[in-house]
């Protein structure tokens, strides 16, 4: 071998440790904390952002508590359909305090900077949530297929046991899927500026910013994507398909406009849930725009389970009954 290619060789060997130790000093101080920028791209949107993001929270809180307060209170509400809701809005209570707060804060203030740890709390937490969210779809899912398809046997077959088993299920599967994809995501490399192109740690983003190849990271956090969205949705698909041939043999109007009101909010939450979902995480990385993905999650974050109460409350006499008699006996209290 010639000097001059050993000359080459070596250069290049330095060059290539210069590059991996320049890229692990950075990646050190990297982990220290992450600069989110949120919606600083657009400073005349921040106020307004604030003024109705606070408002819609403060109606989530609002719409979601009450909710599960009155279907602990009135005991002709104490059914499997009302014991997954109460599931279902406390998810929404939780993932919306996940990640709102945090927002609220960066768009009043000048501090945007949030932990390495805090960004992956945050990551793990809102993931969780969001995939045991698609898990319990699927089991009110086929509660309302019960309800529908099996009237005479439906208290037999949604036992309270069964119940309690399903909203189990839901949550250790929303979390397993986080640790997975969590894991897989806090095991890479780090690199790049330190900003977050994004109000929350959003797994796409951080995924942009991996020093290594992220091709085989990618698949498997795609597969388990596909595994928690679309699985549940041909599942529900499925369960409607069955639903919909048991109402074509009701033959009262009453009867099919009872089994579709019994359904119809269900549906509505499922397209708003899914929809987003599989705009967001199913679309290839390379195509995936952080700008819209920032408004997308707002829908996500804080429209969806802000409408959710609204949804089951509008469309639900016995809901309605209920608020209205907690209301009626809190006034005669007073």
């Amino acid at each position: 071998m010639s000097s001059s290619s050993i000359s080459r060789c070596n250069q290049s060997q330095i060059a290539f440790e210069a590059s991996r130790i320049e890229r692990g000093n950075f990646n050190t101080s990297f982990r220290e904390d992450f600069i989110l920028v949120g919606f600083s791209d657009w400073p005349q949107l921040e106020l307004v952002l604030f003024v109705f993001i606070s408002i819609f929270y403060s109606l989530t809180l609002f719409g979601n508590t009450t909710i599960i307060a009155v279907s602990h209170l009135d005991h002709r509400l104490h059914t499997p359909m009302y014991f997954f809701l109460c599931h279902l809005f406390f998810l929404d209570l939780c993932y919306t305090t996940s990640t709102v707060p945090q927002l609220l804060i960066n768009l009043h203030g000048s501090d945007r900077t949030i932990t390495y740890r805090g960004c992956m709390a945050q990551l793990f937490i809102s993931l969780a949530l969001g995939s045991a969210e698609s898990v319990l779809l699927v089991v009110m899912a086929f509660d309302r297929y019960a309800a529908v398809c099996r009237p005479l046997h439906y208290m037999t077959i949604m036992h309270p046991c069964l119940c309690h088993t399903l909203a189990v299920i839901s949550w250790v599967g929303g979390f397993m899927n986080s640790a997975v994809q969590a894991g897989l995501l806090m095991a890479m490399p780090f690199c790049g500026p330190h900003q977050l192109n994004h109000f929350i740690c959003e797994m796409l983003v951080l995924l942009k910013m991996a020093c290594e190849d992220t091709q085989g990271t990618e698949v498997k956090m795609f597969v388990a994507r596909v595994i928690i969205i679309m699985v549940p949705v041909a599942l529900i698909l499925g369960s409607y398909v069955h639903i919909a041939q048991a109402m074509l043999r009701i033959n009262s109007i009453a009867g099919c406009r009872k089994a579709f009101g019994t359904c119809g909010s269900h549906l509505l939450v499922v397209c708003l849930f899914y929809g987003s979902g599989i705009y967001t995480y199913l679309q290839p990385m390379h195509s995936y725009s952080q700008s819209e993905g920032k408004f997308v999650a707002l829908f996500y974050t804080i429209i969806t389970p802000m409408l959710n109460p609204l949804i089951y409350t509008l469309r639900n006499k016995d809901m309605k009954g209920a608020l209205r008699k907690v209301l009626w006996e809190g006034r005669d209290l007073c």
